[in-house]
């Protein structure tokens, strides 16, 4: 039977940790923009890879069940990588929410359904979940427990509540981390894992906007002031997915792994550090 490689969102990141792990699989590559998922086919397809693509909103539920009606039809799903979403540059708190936190909950659920038996996933966060102060234990059991369609509905999401793009980046990166710890319980049962990355700045088209953005200021020195003094690479976020995703971490599950190069270590304690 083809084992399959379920990528959503098919920029850098997706692309990069797809090739660590997808040798000898289908990859199937979804992107709201099919544009975006043909181009990066073409790129895997030239490197000796099998790809199909498809188009998909992750903040609706026909669509994502309609990607697993897909790949499941190409053979097992033995890896699904989600790296879809939008920054604070680029979308209101509203359509964050419905994205990066909704989305990201739906295709856990879904997906969570047919894992094959062995198989993993990783989820793609953001150091700005760690930024975000701590929730009450309360909050914090909404965002990994409340069912998939309640979860925009929640008193602490509402646009009185929820009033910046950062803010609500921030309460989906961690609602990301939070809920793939609760489904981990349930992908156990099929055989499954599933953790999340929180990568930091790392030099994508996504980065380039918000670089050029607003808060372009803020995140140089953000890079300037962390013991890595650099972003980071799309190909070093395969190599921890590999890790997580791979024979050498089967004992991982349930877990976020931070690779900032120290900038929340700098956030944190960088006063107290001079």
């Amino acid at each position: 039977m083809t084992e399959v490689t379920v990528v959503i969102g098919a920029g850098s990141i997706g692309q990069a940790i797809a090739r660590r792990v997808s040798a000898g699989k289908h990859v199937l590559l979804a992107d709201l923009r099919q544009a975006n998922a043909d181009a990066a086919a073409k790129v895997l397809a030239d490197a000796g890879f099998a790809v199909s693509t498809a188009s998909v909103d992750v903040a609706s539920r026909a669509s994502v069940q309609a990607l697993v009606a897909t790949a499941v039809a190409i053979g097992d799903i033995t890896g699904v990588v989600h790296a879809a979403g939008v920054s604070p540059s680029q979308a209101p708190p509203a359509t964050i929410l419905a994205v990066d936190l909704y989305g990201t909950a739906l295709v856990l659920e879904l997906f969570g359904e047919v894992i094959a038996k062995g198989g993993s996933a990783v989820v793609i966060a953001s150091q700005s979940g760690h930024r975000l102060p701590a929730l009450s234990q309360a909050q914090n059991r909404a965002l990994a427990l409340t069912p998939t369609d309640e979860l925009l509905a929640l008193p602490m999401l509402q646009p009185d509540q929820v009033t910046d793009p950062l803010n609500a980046y921030q309460l989906s990166k961690r609602g990301n981390s939070l809920r793939v710890a609760a489904q981990a319980l349930r992908w156990g049962k099929r055989g499954a894992r599933v953790n999340t990355i929180s990568p930091g700045i790392i030099f994508t088209p996504l980065a380039r906007d918000e670089l050029d953005g607003p808060r372009g200021a803020g995140y140089r020195a953000m890079i300037a002031a962390s013991p890595a003094q650099r972003g980071g690479t799309p190909d070093e976020v395969g190599a921890v997915a590999a890790l997580l995703m791979g024979p050498e971490g089967t004992f991982i599950t349930g877990s976020d792994l931070l690779m900032d190069g120290g900038v929340t270590a700098h956030y944190w304690y960088g006063d107290a550090a001079n």
